[in-house]
């Protein structure tokens, strides 16, 4: 399933990697739902507003994946982080998540900003029982003529994992939040400083091959590999 879907990006990738097939979009640009219509046919775009999505409009999905809006804790923009109107829709992103208790979540967003949105964003997956891991990939990993940094975070975890009853929703400080992960029994957060950097895994020779041809992508799927054999 995928939040925020644009054109779906986020999407066409796992799909690539074998994580398909995309069963619902949300997205509420008309022109970006046109695009997803012509390639995902099949899709359900019922739901066009991030804040209508519950359990009882969207079906249970193994994955939830979307990149919230960014203008708010892009290096960018003004700097109002989560607190701002538009990346602040990330609350909504959590609660679905929470609701639907997908086995796996992926969420992307700008490396510029990562202070102002990573710490955070990992935080409430902890508190909902997840494992997370933070990857750092540019355009240029994948042979594009320029840099565009993005992080991915990847989270595992048990549809059964520990969930904080009254936190889902609740906005604390770092470390009412840390105490958060604590109680919650999950491993130890990692702050934004904590991405790791992946370089493209086919030859260098071969550096511009893209992996719908076979290449092995940017080490996501070995991070995602690695989430799933933590015990």
């Amino acid at each position: 399933g995928s939040l925020f879907s644009g054109i779906g990006g986020l999407e066409l990738g796992l799909e690539w990697a074998g994580l398909g097939p995309t069963v619902w979009q949300v997205e509420q640009d008309a022109f970006c739902r046109s695009v997803l219509a012509r390639h995902w046919p099949e899709a359900d775009r019922t739901i066009t507003d991030v804040r209508a999505a519950t359990t009882e409009s969207l079906r249970g999905v193994d994955i939830v994946c979307g990149g919230f809006p960014c203008q708010d804790v892009s290096g960018a923009g003004k700097g109002a982080g989560l607190a701002g109107a538009r990346s602040g829709l990330w609350y909504e992103f959590r609660r679905v998540v929470g609701e639907l208790r997908p086995r796996a979540v992926v969420v992307e967003n700008v490396a510029s900003g990562a202070k102002r949105w990573l710490c955070e964003v990992r935080t409430d997956l902890h508190a909902l029982g997840y494992r997370t891991r933070a990857v750092q990939v540019s355009a240029a990993d994948i042979g594009a003529p320029h840099r565009r940094e993005r992080i991915f975070v990847l989270a595992v975890g048990d549809s059964s994992g520990p969930r904080l009853e009254g936190r889902e929703s609740e906005r604390s400080d770092d470390g009412a939040q840390l105490q958060a992960v604590e109680r919650a029994s999950v491993e130890p957060l990692a702050d934004a400083d904590g991405v790791r950097q992946l370089q493209p895994s086919w030859p260098e020779s071969d550096e511009r091959r893209r992996p719908r041809d076979g290449g092995q992508g940017v080490g996501l799927a070995d991070a995602f590999g690695e989430l799933v054999r933590v015990e």
